[in-house]
């Protein structure tokens, strides 16, 4: 069943902090959670945009995300008063001020070979000593301050999650069938090839139908008898790496399905995953890239 979209946007996080502790990287984190983001807003525009974005589905079902700090110059003053306004209007207003210290950002920035955003005529020293002083009573004033000193992404992605009791969304399968003739899928994480089974094509009565119909699966499964045991096989290897995957933050595995022309076998073998994968409880969308494609060898 779908999710209720609500009357409007109930939830947002506005990330501030430090140039190099991780604002970018955590605003993609919760990107991926499904918050609508945006990088680098006036925070004098946030409410107009939470008003906007009240007809956005994912704003609506999960939040927004938006990155407010040094950038903005002047503007930036106008935040805590922003962020009182929101307060009266929204359920949940969090403001989570990213940190590290000096040295892991002198570190990042020279890694990267950018200056501070403060200006060509400052060191990267001067720069991150002025930026703490401006931003000083942000950090005091904000819900959550999260150190990145140290952290490689995976830690920092379940940091962030942590601190704004965001539970990490689930990992979504994604099942793709298709042939081999007409070249393997550029974008998957795994091949499942099953062009040993039987091929329908060869049967007159089942050559202009597809995997999805009954007799095309019935045919595939019946006349070979190490298909099912096989699959299983597959099913307990792709159970064993979804929960290793998910700890990554790794959000969808692809799995690709090929027969030779990616119309019968592969479709119902990729169906067989997405039943069973789905009373796992997983999220899975299934496609069928080639199951139109002309049939002639």
């Amino acid at each position: 069943m779908p999710e209720t979209v609500g009357t409007g946007v109930d939830k947002i996080v506005i990330i501030t902090g430090m140039s190099g502790g991780g604002k970018s990287t955590a605003l993609h984190i919760l990107e991926d959670q499904g918050f609508f983001a945006i990088d680098n807003i006036p925070p004098s525009l946030l409410p107009q945009l939470i008003e906007v974005l009240g007809r956005h589905r994912a704003a609506v079902l999960h939040g927004v995300v938006a990155v407010v700090d040094i950038r903005g110059d002047d503007l930036l003053r106008d935040i805590e008063a922003v962020m009182e306004s929101l307060k009266r209007r929204l359920g949940s207003v969090t403001l989570l001020f990213m940190d590290a210290s000096d040295s892991a950002l002198i570190r990042r920035f020279e890694s990267t070979r950018r200056r501070h955003p403060l200006g060509p005529d400052l060191s990267t020293q001067e720069g991150i000593q002025r930026e703490r002083e401006s931003l000083g009573p942000l950090k005091e004033a904000a819900d959550v301050v999260l150190d990145t000193t140290g952290l490689n992404v995976s830690e920092l992605r379940a940091r962030v999650l942590e601190s704004l009791g965001t539970p990490p969304g689930r990992l979504t399968l994604f099942l793709t069938s298709f042939g081999y003739k007409h070249g393997i899928p550029q974008d998957c994480d795994y091949l499942v090839d099953v062009r040993f089974l039987g091929n329908p094509y060869y049967e007159p009565n089942l050559r202009a139908l597809s995997g999805r119909d009954p007799e095309v699966v019935e045919f595939v499964f019946k006349t070979s008898p190490a298909a099912t045991e096989f699959l299983k096989r597959q099913q307990e290897l792709f159970e064993l790496l979804v929960p290793l995957y998910e700890g990554t933050g790794k959000t969808q595995i692809h799995i690709a399905v090929g027969c030779t022309g990616g119309r019968h076998r592969s479709v119902a073998v990729a169906e067989w995953f997405a039943a069973r994968f789905g009373k796992s409880g997983h999220a899975c969308v299934v496609r069928h890239r080639d199951i139109d494609k002309e049939q002639v060898w």
